[in-house]
């Protein structure tokens, strides 16, 4: 960094120490460890960046995908592309098995397999569509009336269901492209932060002390962008805001009690 003369003379200095403590209760320094004065919070240098890397849509991806229009507005509804796991079983009613078409499909797939149980069966012939069209539409009517009667009646059965959705389950899609979006969205936070509002760069030494030194006065963000530090099982950042007064040396301490939790959420 260059100043003038003049201004050298009202700058100020910042001394921190970093010390970690483990959940078995050692306070470790951060030793070798870099450190960021950031003209701005990481955090709303994150936001800044957010607005030039926006996070991809679902329900614009939703509306790409090749399956039944059901299932699209049911995914919107549910904000929901991933079709298996726990999260998932839990959001099925009985509405969405009986209307969804690949649902119904799984489902009773998934029960004509089971042999401890005993499932609806249809009764109603391929033949009668024509030439016995309303015996046809009401034995259809009566099985999905007992198809439904059934799964009030056994909401656990609807474990094992994802397993049959596995080809039209589009989760690891949707996952790859919020991999991709949140590796853009760091990429340029990490650019802004470490042009456009970096102040001054460090690193701790052996006792987990650093110093920044002929700062201009202002308000000013210790941080160490989204990289953790290590104490044991412990992982810790910093976004710490500290004053810089000018003729004058600020001290600050970080540790477990203000760090931030990292930000692994997906945008």
């Amino acid at each position: 960094m260059v100043f003038t003369a003049g201004a050298h003379a009202q700058n100020g200095s910042i001394q921190f120490e970093a010390h970690v403590r483990s959940s078995a209760g050692s306070d470790e320094p951060v030793r070798s460890f870099n450190f960021y004065l950031l003209r701005k919070s990481y955090a709303e240098i994150q936001a800044e960046a957010n607005a030039a890397v926006p996070p991809a849509k679902m329900d614009d991806f939703i509306d790409k995908l090749d399956v039944s229009k059901e299932l699209r507005a049911w995914m919107k509804k549910n904000h929901c592309v991933s079709l298996s796991g726990e999260d998932f079983l839990k959001l099925i009613k009985v509405d969405d098995v009986m209307n969804v078409p690949e649902f119904n499909a799984a489902y009773l797939d998934r029960m004509a397999g089971d042999q401890t149980v005993q499932f609806p069966a249809p009764k109603y012939k391929d033949s009668d569509k024509v030439k016995d069209p309303d015996k046809y539409a009401a034995q259809v009517k009566l099985y999905h009336d007992q198809v439904r009667e059934f799964f009030v009646e056994n909401p656990t059965s609807i474990s094992g269901i994802d397993m049959e959705l596995d080809a039209v389950d589009p989760g690891h899609k949707w996952d790859v492209i919020q991999a991709k979006n949140k590796a853009r969205l760091d990429h340029e936070t990490l650019l802004l932060a470490q042009g456009k509002y970096l102040a001054g760069q460090t690193s701790s030494d052996l006792d987990g002390r650093g110093f920044f030194r002929s700062i201009p006065p202002g308000t000013y963000w210790l941080s160490t962008l989204n990289v953790s530090a290590l104490s044991g099982d412990e992982r810790e950042l910093w976004d710490t805001p500290v004053a810089v007064v000018a003729g004058k040396q600020t001290s600050i301490s970080l540790s477990n009690i203000n760090a931030v939790q990292p930000s692994n959420t997906a945008p």
